[in-house]
Parts: structure tokens; sequence; C-alpha cells
């Protein structure tokens, strides 16, 4: 078993002030306006359902691929309403993808949701190293889809972005970095994260996980460095970013120096197994992986958002015409499942992207011959 996580000390980790919380004004504006969270049953989706619907706004719609997690967000709605009976009404659950066109635009023509913030996308980068297609398809097509038939009902989206997708060396990467582009070209909000402590799944529930087994915690790297924030932060950053008046906003918070994950690891065995020696090894980077992440490229100018505890990233971007073009080249490639023609039409989108020696592996075992080395 897992131990809980939501009991430690996270602030003593992170050796720095909370970020912002949101703004009262700010959720006042989100109390008026019906919703929509895709991935709504992930870490942070759930996270961000429970407090949109602590706000009962006109409607609050929650869609989701996972049966599991799903209903595991229904189970803490219940709960939930023990002490906010009045956002009952609000939430309306929807098992699907976001893929799914039609499930989309009925959806939208049902509930009519102003803001939908798009969380939903695969993120494991090893596990997608090994299917970079059906990164594609998620990350890059479902957000395509999303982004479309938002526009055409007046919605506005978030994106929930990451920091694997700056200089990327993993296929989850760069399918989030062309996911940035499809919502800057339509408008919408780019949220840049870190790696958000707790959550699903994350680097901590992994290390938690070998010290309820008594170790070792296994770290890829000794000089490994990541931006940590808690769920919480996570949740008031998604919120904050609604509230930007401008369009075509990539966003990031504002954080110091990265931390180091061999510095979590053994803060989580002192607070976890305070009385056992818990022993660390270090592996290697797995592949997609690199030593440091960034939240925008050096040569990236930033400027204050004039919201809490945020920066405003100006990146070369592309016109909606030269997206579409490139977008139909790797829809092609998709469709057809050449693993070659997508990895190569995927680097010419995100030039700065370093395919590693596994996605190189996986395109040649499905095409003798791929010219993209």
């Amino acid at each position: 078993m897992i131990p809980s996580l939501e009991n430690l000390d996270w602030r003593s980790f992170l050796a720095r002030p909370p970020l912002p919380s949101s703004p009262p004004e700010v959720l006042d504006a989100l109390r008026q306006e019906p919703i929509l969270i895709t991935g709504a049953g992930g870490s942070i989706g759930s996270a961000l359902a429970l407090r949109l619907g602590a706000l009962a706004p006109p409607k609050l719609v929650l869609l989701e691929a996972s049966e599991s997690n799903l209903y595991s967000l229904e189970r803490d709605w219940a709960a939930a309403l023990a002490t906010n009976p009045r956002a009952a009404s609000a939430m309306t659950p929807i098992l699907g993808s976001v893929a799914d066109e039609a499930l989309l635009r009925e959806v939208f023509a049902t509930h009519a949701p102003r803001i939908v913030f798009h969380a939903a996308a695969f993120k494991h980068v090893p596990l997608m190293e090994e299917h970079p297609l059906a990164a594609i398809a998620n990350n890059i097509f479902a957000t395509e889809t999303l982004t479309k038939v938002a526009a055409a009902h007046g919605a506005r989206v978030i994106l929930l972005s990451t920091d694997k997708a700056v200089e990327p060396a993993s296929v989850m990467g760069a399918t989030k970095r062309v996911a940035e582009r499809i919502v800057l070209a339509a408008g919408g909000t780019v949220l840049r994260l870190g790696n958000v402590l707790a959550s699903r799944d994350s680097v901590a529930e992994i290390f938690a996980r070998q010290i309820a087994q008594g170790g070792p915690v296994t770290v890829t790297d000794s000089a490994a460095r990541r931006y940590f924030l808690t769920l919480d932060e996570a949740v008031n950053l998604l919120l904050i970013a609604a509230a930007l008046p401008e369009p075509s906003a990539l966003l990031a918070p504002v954080l110091p120096a990265a931390h180091f994950i061999a510095d979590l690891a053994h803060f989580m065995a002192r607070e976890l197994a305070p009385h056992r020696a818990i022993t660390i090894d270090f592996t290697a980077l797995r592949p997609g992986d690199k030593e440091t992440e960034l939240l925008w490229k050096a040569s990236d100018p930033t400027r204050p958002a004039g919201l809490n505890g945020m920066l405003l990233v100006e990146t070369t971007g592309l016109t909606e015409a030269q997206l579409a073009g490139q977008l139909a080249s790797l829809r092609t490639a998709l469709d057809a499942r050449d693993h070659c023609a997508a990895l190569a039409h995927l680097h010419s989108m995100v030039p700065d992207f370093t395919p590693s020696q596994v996605v190189l592996a996986v395109s040649r075992r499905h095409n003798r011959r791929c010219t993209h080395e």
C-alpha cells in the first residue's frame, strides 16, 4: 500500500513561499461561466473539478476516458456534497474521449461551455517513447479536435502543458509542444507546469511505494533536477490562467531554481521512514528523460503576465494556415501507421526535438529503413 502523501510537509521540501492563490475576482468570474474539464478524472483534473464544484458554476461538465477514474471522481464529488449541497446539479460526468468529435459536438450543443480546461493527455515519457503514434493521436489530434469544436461554439481553451515541451527530448514533450501551438493559434491559453507533487503516478508516489517496501529508492541520475509544485498550486495557477484577457498567451509560473530529484528522495525517506535506513540507487536517465527541464527556452523573452505568480513567455508561432498544412502531413503519416514519416513530420514541427534511440528503434521496427536518424 502506498503511504498517504497528503500530510507530508511539502513546504519544507520546496523551501519557498507558496504560489499565490486565486484572487476573489477570478473565482467570482468562474462562478458565472459553464465550464468543461477534459481529463477530469486525473489528479489535476479531479482536484480542479472539486475546486470548481465548490464555486457552483451554472454547469460543470467533466469529460473522462477512464471508467475507473470517472467513478472515483463521482465518489469524491458525492463526499464533497456533504459540505456544499448546492453543487449537486452543477456536475455532469461524461465517459468518453476528447478525440471523439461527435461527442464533443454533442457536449457543446447541450451544455454550451464557455471555458474549457484541457487536461486530457498521455503523460508517461518512457511509455510514449514506445508508442509514439498513440502520443501523436491523443496529445496532438485530440487537442486539434477540441480546439476546432470549442472555436465553433465561441469557447476558450486553457491547455495544461508541461516543461517537457521545451527543447523536448521525448515524444511526449514534442507532442505537447505541438498541442501548445494548436491552442495558441486558436487564441487559447497555455499553462506550462513542472512536476506536481503527489499526483497520480508521479515520482513522489513511486518513491512512496518504494519506501513502503523498504527501499531502495531509485533515482535516474544524481544530477537530475525538476521544477516541483503542489497540487493545490497547480489548480490555483489554472484558475488564474483562466482570468487572463490576453489571447494566445503562453504562461509559466515564477519558480526559483529546480530541485534535485535525489533531494526529494532523501526528504521522503526521512518523512515516511524516520527510523529506517532507506538506500538510494542511481539507475540512469530513461529514454526521453533530460537531466534538467526548463519552463521556457533561454532565447524566449518573458514578461510579467499581470497575474499573480505568472510570466508571459513569448515564442515564435505559426500561422493557422502553416500549422494546418503541417498537421495534414502528420495526419497522413498517422493514418498510414508510417512511424518514420510521422517522426520526421513531428521533428519538422518541433525542430529542437531530439528523438531518443528507443523512438528511432520503434520506427525502424515498423519501417525497414528510416531516413530520420
